[in-house]
């Protein structure tokens, strides 16, 4: 009788580890996946970025040798103008 009570005993002592290792798991498991789930996410954000600035370089690349793109870099960076051109500057900055 009394060893009965302990097996019974003992037996639903081991459910319940188990019930609450299970528990355990399956939370931890659900956090992994959440954390995995922001990282690709995040890495999705890094792959559009860096193709929307792989798309602006390859349009770079195609004006390089443009008369506009060579002009405006004259005047932007070098302070070129051409001989017949009035060139206005603002003194109140």
């Amino acid at each position: 009788m009394k060893n009965r009570k302990i097996q019974n005993l003992l037996k639903k002592i081991l459910i319940i580890a188990f019930i609450l290792y299970f528990a355990y798991t399956l939370i931890k498991q659900q956090q992994t996946l959440n954390t995995y789930a922001n990282q690709k996410a995040k890495y999705n954000e890094d792959i559009e970025v860096a193709q929307e600035e792989q798309a602006e370089l390859q349009e770079m690349k195609e004006n390089i040798n443009s008369d506009e793109y060579i002009e405006q870099i004259a005047r932007d960076k070098l302070g070129m103008y051409y001989p017949n051109e009035r060139v206005y500057i603002d003194v109140e900055k």
